[in-house]
Order: structure tokens, then sequence, then C-alpha cells
């Protein structure tokens, strides 16, 4: 390989960030100090959500905000096909029954006509959720007020997986604000839009639900006096009151997170400028590009690209023999052997499948120069010419 490696998505790391990282470890706290509060709060503010609750990742987010919501055996969780398998796990990990609403075959969101049709059977069936994660893919906002009317009419609690999405817009006011859900959950993982290294975190504008969050973050214990079952033994005491988890985000990730996210705006512009120009540069190639619902405004955590299904694994493989980083986001959580074993198989959501059998995420993020940016291109129209 004559050409330095172009990945599909990395970090952008500053020596401000380093400065704010090697400030902790110098600091009284590595843990449970000051910057995981400062940190919550910053990003409360940014999206307009009253409560944001930090966790170790954006899995143990999701996870205790299924357990905020009281989700257990007997019930139901519905996610999409088209997810990291996260979106699906957090319902087994509290021991409901998970199934899935195929995607918009335009957005590869959550499908609201799938989710009306599968709601209206399931209450026929007495199988009605009790929770819903639609997926906000790549960066865009699923049609939450569409899925929001239709859910909340048979009393269907939300959790959006915003994962791939902070910094996005919705009706121009930022995914996180829970306008059309109960909880949101952000990814803080080095190829999202910002990073703490591992992490999550999730909002509500509930403070029952994020005091629950809270206490499944850390063991279930708590210290405050109102809620013990009487009065404490002396200053030192502690108790644990429901059933919890080691979840905390540290402090050295937290000041991470509070240095990127002064620089969220930018990376935000940034890869919608990188967007705009894939636009612009792949018009005239035999692919499929992103569709954006009117009422959104991706943070534009991937690029992802279509091409027919009977050349989609030669392009891809091309593309990485060229050096190009290209991924999958992504297979079917359906299709997984785990999930196979429950009763699922190929054929139960079309779209999501169609989708899977020919989608590439072509390299994005803030640091991509316009001249690794026009290899790709270049590769990527080589690889498709190869294959005609």
């Amino acid at each position: 390989m004559t050409n330095t490696f172009i990945p599909y998505g990395r970090q952008d790391i500053t020596d401000e960030d380093v400065a704010a990282v090697v400030e902790v470890l110098q600091s009284d706290f590595l843990t449970q100090g000051p910057q995981v509060p400062a940190f919550e709060a910053a990003v409360a503010e940014r999206v307009g959500a009253a409560h944001g609750v930090a966790m170790n990742s954006a899995t143990s987010a999701l996870h205790a905000a299924c357990m905020a919501l009281d989700l257990g055996q007997g019930d139901w969780l519905w996610t999409v096909p088209t997810t990291f398998v996260a979106s699906a796990n957090c319902g087994l990990y509290c021991g409901a029954q998970v199934d899935f609403v195929d995607i918009d075959p335009e957005t590869y969101t959550m499908s609201v006509s799938a989710l009306s049709a599968k709601l209206e059977a399931a209450q026929a069936a007495g199988t009605l959720p009790k929770v819903i994660v639609p997926v906000h893919l790549c960066g865009q906002s699923a049609d939450m007020e569409a899925i929001s009317r239709v859910a909340r009419a048979y009393g269907v609690k939300i959790i959006e997986d915003a994962s791939h999405s902070i910094g996005a817009d919705h009706q121009e006011l930022p995914v996180g604000d829970c306008r059309y859900s109960d909880i949101t959950v952000f990814s803080f993982h080095p190829v999202k839009i910002i990073t703490t290294c591992e992490g999550g975190l999730a909002t509500t504008q509930d403070a029952g639900l994020a005091r629950k969050m809270e206490l499944a973050r850390s063991h279930g214990i708590t210290r405050e006096t109102d809620e013990m079952t009487h009065a404490p033994d002396g200053p030192w005491y502690y108790q644990q009151v429901t059933l919890g988890y080691n979840y905390r985000m540290t402090e050295i990730q937290a000041a991470l997170g509070l240095s990127q996210l002064t620089r969220l705006d930018s990376f935000v512009a940034r890869r919608r400028e990188l967007a705009a120009r894939y636009n612009q540069l792949l018009a005239d190639l035999p692919v499929t590009l992103p569709a954006q619902h009117p009422d959104t405004n991706s943070s534009w955590h991937l690029y992802v690209i279509r091409v027919a299904a009977d050349r989609h694994a030669a392009v891809f493989d091309a593309l990485r023999a060229a050096g190009i980083g290209v991924n999958l986001h992504y297979i079917p959580v359906h299709t997984q052997p785990y999930y196979r074993a429950m009763g699922f198989a190929e054929g139960q959501f079309p779209n999501a499948e169609a989708y899977y059998a020919e989608a590439i995420s072509i390299p994005l993020y803030a640091g991509l120069s316009d001249a690794d940016q026009d290899r790709v291109v270049a590769e990527l129209a080589k690889a498709l010419a190869v294959t005609q």
C-alpha cells in the first residue's frame, strides 16, 4: 500500500484536551470529583435538558435508562434492526423480551408506518411494548414527533438512542432535549462526534428518572437521608436501596469531554461541510447518497452510501485494498446468531436487510482533509468502474 490509510472515523485530540486530562491526574480526584457533574451540567445545558447522567458507556446508559423506566420480566422493548446490538441488548439485561420495527427505506431510522402497524397488531395480541428505542442513525434524528404521537397513544415509553447524534437538530432544536421522549442517550466513543475515550450520558427532563439512573450507575447506593429506610447511623452511613451497577464515568473522562465539548460546534460544522462536499463529488457516480428528512439537521457521525448488492462486496474490498478504511453500520441485529436462536430470521425486516446488502460507510471525521476526501472519491470511482 503506497498511500496512507484513511479510517472511516477518528478522534481529534488537541493540546488543550491533553492539558485538561493532566490537570485531573495531578488533582485530588480521579473519580467522583467535580469534573463529572460539570460535564453532566454542560451537556444538559447544550441540548436543553434539565438533567444529565454520565456513565462509562452509552450501553450502560441505555441499560440504566431501561431500569429507570421499570422495564422488566414480562415486558417488551422494541428497537430497529439497523443499529449496534446494544440498542436491543439493553432490554435483555432487564429480563424483557425484544422485538424490532423495520427502518424507513430513505432515512434508515425507525419507520413510522411500520411502528404504527406493529403497535396496532400488538395491542390486539396483548403484547404492547413498555419501551421503544428509536435510533438516530448516522447523526440524523428519527422522526420523533411522529414516533412520539404514535407511541404515546398506546402508553409506550421512549428512549432515544442518540449515540451518533450529539450536535444534531430536530425541528431546529437540539437532539437530547427529550421533547418527544422520556430519556435520550449519547455516546462518546472515539469515533463519535466528541469523545471521552469510552463514555455515555443520558439526558431527561424528569428529575425522578434522573435519580433512578444515578442510583443504577453506582450500585444502588445512596447517602441521601430522605431515601433511607431509617436515620443514618453516623456521617459514614450509606444504604443500598436498589440493585445497581458500577457504571460511573471517571474524572479523567469527564475532563476530556468538557474540553471536547467546547469544539462541538466546529466539529459538527466541519462534518456538515464534508457531507455537502461528498454530495457534490459523488453526484454522478452510481451510488445512492444519504437522504435527509426536512425536519432534521444531522451531525453527520457517518456518511453512508449504497452500492448495488451484486457489486457491494467487490467495491468494499477494493476500497479497503486501496487504503480507504470503509466499514458497514450495521449488520441487522435480528440476523445475529444470538437473536436467531430466539426465533428471528431473515426476511422479517426487509428494509433493514436491503440496506445491509448495499451500505458502505466511507470516511468522515472533522480532521478529514479535502485532499483525503478527494482521494476517497477517486478510489471509489475506480472501484465502481472495475466492478461494472
